[in-house]
């Protein structure tokens, strides 16, 4: 790092040909097809489902879709891999955008779908013509998912949905909306939920308050109504009131996701900040002459690459099958305290001008915000691995 040519991140252990050149490929889209354009995406907030329909017909939307439906069926390093490169943006919100899709709602309908709902649907996800979203948080209820109170009662070939969801990314322009609703009476907790397919557009669906958030400018985020949804009951995914399982085996798979994010985070306000350290003067001499900051910049790297090795080891452990809990909890809680830290040291770098709104580093520091929050705070993150210690 101090000689000045080692900002990118060196290669993973566990990185092959085939990996190194997802990489580049993924490095290269950002470079062109994102920076230049994504300030307009921040304004309007929402990434132009024209790009997302790009990235899926690359084959990257489909990376773990299985081959017959039209992916590629990769093992999780590979898909960790896709997801450090596309970090490699300084606009979270484009990112969170695509792995919201990739790998926290239509795992669900990989996971668990029946033949013919993968069959109609899947083909589409992977193109990026289907673009999905997760709806599990509540008003009041979000990382204690056992105490969600959106119900769906069964009427006949039907479920009536009831119920409001806060917080859920590609909200407002999804095309299918993976939901969690309580199936049985509240005093059942996590052995009463269960997990529907709801398209866009279904009577009794309703898009509420447009969310407007301090980053991730470029997501779309909403509240969502149901009253009187009504769907087939072939839109259930897996067996009834058997959801809450699921939702915490792909938990590990979006804190992963989410860690990959930080990570990118971290590297990209560390590269900004050194660009700006070297040239820049103050009382003769430029401020990577002075060795307090050399020395801060330089542990903050050291942190972020003992990190990003924990995070391909929790990859590495998810792709051997291995139930690793604690490992992910772990992993989630340091990655999103890294990223603010990080960000909030190499903002200061900037001074007056870190504090300037659609600078990169400002953006890189008010999204960093969100991940020791989304995905399960850092708080409940060392809960989880307490118990497991």
């Amino acid at each position: 790092m101090c000689d000045g040519h080692e900002t990118a991140p060196r290669p993973s252990v566990h990185d092959t040909p085939e990996r190194t050149l997802l990489r580049e490929q993924v490095e290269r889209f950002v470079t062109r097809d994102v920076e230049p354009h994504a300030d307009a995406w921040e304004r309007e907030g929402w990434v132009p489902r024209d790009v997302l329909r790009r990235i899926g017909e690359l084959g990257w939307l489909g990376l773990t879709v299985p081959e017959a439906y039209g992916g590629s069926g990769v093992d999780a390093v590979t898909n960790f891999v896709f997801a450090e490169a596309l970090s490699t943006s300084t606009y979270g919100g484009f990112i969170v955008t695509v792995l919201v899709h990739t790998d926290m709602a239509s795992p669900h309908l990989v996971r668990a779908g029946t033949e013919a709902q993968k069959a109609r649907w899947l083909p589409g996800v992977a193109r990026g013509e289907c673009i999905t979203a997760i709806a599990v948080t509540e008003p009041n209820a979000g990382s204690d998912v056992a105490r969600i109170r959106t119900t769906a009662r069964r009427d006949g070939d039907s479920y009536v949905l009831d119920g409001a969801k806060m917080f859920i990314t590609n909200g407002v322009h999804a095309d299918l909306y993976f939901v969690a609703a309580r199936t049985a009476p509240l005093d059942t907790g996590a052995r009463g939920i269960s997990i529907f397919a709801v398209p866009h557009g279904t009577p009794g669906l309703a898009v509420g308050q447009v969310l407007d958030k301090t980053g991730w400018r470029s997501s779309d985020t909403a509240e969502l109504v149901f009253d009187g949804c009504r769907i087939p009951a072939e839109n259930l995914l897996g067996r009834e009131n058997e959801g809450f399982r699921a939702l915490m085996q792909n938990f590990q798979r979006e804190r992963l996701a989410l860690a990959a994010m930080a990570i990118g985070n971290a590297q990209q306000s560390l590269r900004l900040a050194l660009e700006h350290v070297r040239t820049r003067e103050a009382f003769g001499a430029t401020l990577w002459q002075r060795e307090a900051l050399r020395q801060k910049l330089a542990l903050l790297h050291a942190r972020t690459e003992a990190v990003r090795a924990f995070a391909y080891h929790c990859a590495w452990l998810d792709a051997q099958g291995v139930d690793a809990v604690r490992e992910m909890s772990a992993l989630k809680a340091l990655a999103g305290e890294l990223a603010n830290d990080v960000a909030y040291g190499c903002q200061q770098c900037f001074g007056g001008m870190g504090y300037i709104r659609e600078t990169p580093i400002e953006r890189l520091w008010r999204d960093a915000r969100i991940l020791a929050i989304g995905g399960g705070a850092s708080e409940v993150m060392l809960a989880e691995v307490a118990k497991r210690m």
